[in-house]
């Protein structure tokens, strides 16, 4: 608390005033960064554009926020029913895209569309934290880590052909 409070340029006490814990700021902060979560898939407007394009989109929007709040998403936060909700909320948006995937022949149409929702969420996780990755700007690049994670999804590492 004391680290946020200085981050802040503010007094602990006014930290404290406002969250009672640790955990209350963890949660309060797990909902800023899921509710942005939301709002960057919403603004990659998936459903309106082209098959190919939305995945990327969608992508590069996630990874410009995860990396932004690193910390926050990489750590167990208890669900309240605003971040629950706002999961609830992510899964549909990736269900959506995945639905549209396969109905545009992106994705197989017997291919198990709960376990590639996982697999990308992997491959979220993956991207942002790949080794050397804080050390290499270009290794940061959202356009550029959104085109290995969809690849990756949609062909796998075996030879194109």
């Amino acid at each position: 608390m004391e680290q946020v409070a200085e981050a802040a340029g503010l007094a602990r006490i006014t930290v404290h005033r406002r969250f009672a814990n640790r955990q209350a700021l963890l949660e309060a902060l797990a909902v800023s960064a899921k509710r942005q979560l939301v709002d960057a898939i919403e603004e990659a407007r998936p459903q309106a554009a082209p098959a190919l394009v939305a995945p990327h989109r969608v992508t590069a929007n996630v990874l410009r926020v995860k990396n932004t709040w690193r910390f926050t998403l990489r750590h167990a936060t208890a669900h309240t029913p605003a971040a629950a909700a706002l999961r609830e909320e992510i899964d549909t948006h990736t269900v959506d895209l995945m639905n549209r995937a396969q109905r545009e022949g992106l994705i197989a149409p017997d291919a198990d569309l709960a376990w590639t929702r996982q697999v990308y969420y992997a491959l979220l996780g993956e991207a942002v934290d790949r080794p050397g990755a804080e050390q290499d700007p270009a290794a940061q690049d959202p356009d550029a880590m959104a085109t290995l994670v969809i690849d990756a999804l949609l062909h796998g590492a075996g030879p194109r052909g």
